[in-house]
């Protein structure tokens, strides 16, 4: 990710949380310029979250791209339980997904689609809340959106070595603590060859990296931790509400209940 997207992107988040941004707008509409700052808002805001999709992503060699929020979806969107104000999706909860298991960027487009994303692990208490649903469920893995940074300015000072300080969380833009201060995160102390996460073990053996972070739940006797994991492989997934995509929606559907 580049420093001139990471500016642009921390810009828009400050429109939005801003007096000057889109409430003070939606709150002015009406003066002498008539809808001219609600039209170029909006132009704004689609041209932000092109960007961020572009940050994130690189066109993947089957084509496909981070999707969109669907206004509809997102006002139909399933809200299995609330922790801390926020509403989450479990895959194996509903009827339609239920043991269902897609690959990375299809669980992220599934949430996104419904103005959320793959579930961000930023807290001990919102950690500790995924995995007991995941145990008392009997779930093997889920998807989070961890993700290490693999893409054009990844690069970055601050970004290295990657396996150690190149992990975020893509649906927040959040970097995670460096893999080695183990008092900050919930690495597994083992994996496939006995070494403590991240290991990227399906690198060293020959197939793919592993830029993907999966929660296993006892998936090698090691408790339920957080895996490096290839982002190709399929597993059951959890959508966490996102407001940076519900403010999005809300404003340009005005009169759609989200």
């Amino acid at each position: 990710m580049s420093d001139v997207h990471i500016r642009n992107i921390e810009a828009y988040k400050t429109k939005f949380s801003s007096k000057t941004g889109i409430g003070w707008l939606k709150r002015n509409s009406v003066g002498p310029y008539g809808d001219y700052p609600r039209i170029m808002l909006r132009i704004f805001i689609l041209c932000a979250l092109a960007v961020l999709a572009k940050a994130q992503f690189q066109p993947q060699p089957t084509g496909r791209i981070l999707e969109p929020p669907i206004p509809r979806l997102c006002a139909q969107r399933t809200i299995h339980e609330r922790f801390n104000g926020k509403g989450y999706y479990f895959s194996w909860a509903d009827s339609r997904t239920a043991g269902q298991e897609i690959d990375w960027l299809a669980a992220r487009n599934f949430c996104r689609q419904r103005c959320m994303d793959l579930v961000s692990l930023e807290t001990s208490a919102e950690n500790e809340f995924i995995k007991s649903r995941i145990v008392q469920n009997n779930i093997k893995y889920i998807w989070t959106s961890g993700r290490l940074c693999d893409f054009k300015g990844c690069d970055r000072p601050d970004l290295q070595p990657p396996n150690i300080n190149g992990w975020f969380w893509t649906a927040e833009l959040q970097k995670l603590a460096p893999t080695t201060d183990r008092n900050q995160n919930d690495w597994s102390p083992s994996g496939g060859i006995g070494k403590p996460q991240p290991d990227n073990r399906e690198a060293l053996q020959g197939g793919a990296p592993e830029n993907c972070l999966a929660v296993l739940n006892q998936f090698y006797n090691d408790g339920v931790n957080w895996h490096d994991v290839a982002c190709h492989h399929k597993k059951s997934w959890v959508c966490e509400e996102n407001d940076s995509l519900l403010k999005y929606v809300r404003f340009i559907n005005p009169n759609l209940r989200v």
